[in-house]
C-alpha cells in the first residue's frame, strides 16, 4: 500500500484509451490511493463517456469546474491521460478565453505540492498555455514532438521523463511505466 493516504485525479472525456484508464482504475487503488476521475459536467449530475477502442462506457460524476484551491490542494497528483481526452477537453465556448480544462491545469501547475502527470497526446491540453512546459524536459507521442518543441519544451527521447514535479510518458501503451514512476515518486515524497 505505497499510496495509502494519497489522492489522485485523472482527467477524462470521450474517446479515452480504455487500456490506459482501466489500468489506472485498478493500479492506483491497489496501492491504496484514493482515485477520482474529473471532467466538465456541463451542469449534469454525471456523464457517460465511451472509450476509443472498444466503446466501453465509463461514468464520471466529479468535476474540476469551480474546484476551490483548498480542495485542489487535497490532491497529490493530477494526470492528463493519452488519446483524444485532452483534445476534447480543449474545447472552449468563448474562443477569446483559455479552455476551462487548461485553466484548471494552470492552477495545478501553480501548486508545487501536486505531481503533474501528462502522457502521450495529453500534451495538447498545454497548447493554450505553453508556459507550463516551456523549458521543461518531457516526452510525448512521436506525433507531437514538433508540438513539444514549438511549445518551448525540451523533448527527451525516453519512455518516461521526470522533470521535478512533472512526469511525462510517451504513449498510452507506456501507461504501466508512467504509473509505476508516479507510484514511486508519490511514495518517496511522503513515505507512510
Amino acid at each position: 500500500m505505497k499510496l495509502a493516504g494519497k489522492k489522485i485525479g485523472v482527467l477524462l472525456e470521450a474517446d479515452y484509451f480504455e487500456n490506459e484508464i482501466f489500468y489506472y482504475k485498478f493500479r492506483f487503488p491497489e496501492e491504496g490511493a484514493e482515485l477520482h476521475f474529473l471532467t466538465r459536467l456541463w451542469g449534469q449530475d454525471k456523464l457517460t463517456f465511451l472509450g476509443h477502442e472498444y466503446r466501453a462506457p465509463m461514468d464520471v460524476w466529479e468535476t474540476f469546474e469551480n474546484m476551490s484551491d483548498e480542495e485542489l490542494r487535497t490532491y497529490d497528483a493530477i494526470i492528463v491521460p493519452s488519446g483524444m481526452v485532452s483534445d476534447r477537453l480543449r474545447y472552449t465556448e468563448d474562443v477569446e478565453k483559455i479552455p476551462p480544462a487548461t485553466e484548471f491545469l494552470k492552477r495545478v501547475f501553480a501548486e508545487p505540492g501536486i505531481l503533474k502527470g501528462i502522457i502521450c497526446h495529453g500534451l495538447w491540453l498545454t497548447a493554450p498555455a505553453t508556459e507550463l512546459v516551456r523549458g521543461r524536459k518531457l516526452v510525448c507521442h512521436n506525433n507531437l514532438i514538433g508540438d513539444a518543441k514549438a511549445y518551448g519544451a525540451i523533448y527527451t527521447n525516453e519512455d518516461v521523463v521526470v522533470d521535478g514535479d512533472l512526469i511525462t510518458g510517451r504513449s498510452g501503451g507506456h501507461a504501466h511505466l508512467f504509473a509505476k514512476k508516479i507510484i514511486e515518486t508519490l511514495s518517496a515524497a511522503n513515505p507512510n
